[in-house]
């Protein structure tokens, strides 16, 4: 079968994290709008966006897309080494445990362990010396959100040295920001089990920033929430 490139941010945020404060629904609309094929709802210590999808019809549990649209379930986990992204399947709550051993759980549940925005000291990365002891395929090599781009730089060189693969994301806590900069994969065909399928095996990236005003909003995204009257 022709394989064809399919076009991912997989790291986004809905209201279901605390420094957001975009509806799902807001969330497919905007990346429809930007080419996208399909987003990870990647929310801070919970999967209870990947439940409200599941009600709204907006994504299925076997994995295959709604309307063309694929929504990848995952969770932005706040280990006690820094934050790592979970893509592909969900988690019980593991905030505080340490990195290595909630990589080893993830790919024990199907999922693939991904460090984002890994070396930015504002922004709790994990550091090299603890991704070093990580069992690990990809990295996030660019966050349109990163404090300092000298990070993803960093990033980008280590997962070199590594010989990992690489991944962009645009760190979304609001609709207009989703699709900065996005991961194309080829596929066979739209779904999450030939999305964890390739993500390992070869990638290519867009590399975006979040325009200043975006980066506003989101550096304060706790106080505009307060103005978000949809969040849960």
């Amino acid at each position: 079968m022709e394989q064809m490139l399919y076009r991912f941010d997989f790291h986004t945020h809905s209201f279901f994290s605390a420094d957001a404060s975009s509806k799902p629904e807001q969330m497919v609309a905007a990346a429809k709008s930007r080419g996208l094929n399909g987003i990870a709802i990647t929310d801070h210590d919970t999967c209870r966006a990947m439940d409200y999808c599941l009600r709204k019809g907006m994504m299925r549990e076997d994995g295959l897309p709604v309307e063309d649209f694929l929504i990848i379930p995952g969770v932005e986990i706040s280990t006690a080494d820094g934050h790592l992204l979970c893509i592909g399947t969900t988690l019980p709550d593991r905030k505080g445990v340490p990195a290595v051993q909630v990589a080893d759980e993830i790919r024990t549940h199907g999922g693939i362990p991904i460090p984002p925005h890994p070396f930015d000291r504002w922004r709790a990365g994990i550091r090299a010396d603890v991704m070093d002891k990580m069992n690990l395929d990809v990295v996030e090599v660019f966050n349109a959100a990163v404090s300092r781009r000298s990070y993803n730089q960093r990033a980008r060189a280590y997962a070199e040295q590594r010989s990992l693969r690489m991944m962009a994301g645009s760190d979304a806590h609001y609709p207009t920001a989703i699709g900065t900069c996005w991961t194309s994969l080829e596929l066979e065909t739209l779904s999450v089990a030939n999305v964890l399928k390739q993500l390992p095996q070869a990638t290519q990236i867009e590399e975006r920033y979040l325009t200043f005003f975006e980066g506003i909003k989101k550096k304060f995204g706790n106080w505009f929430r307060i103005f978000n009257k949809q969040a849960p």
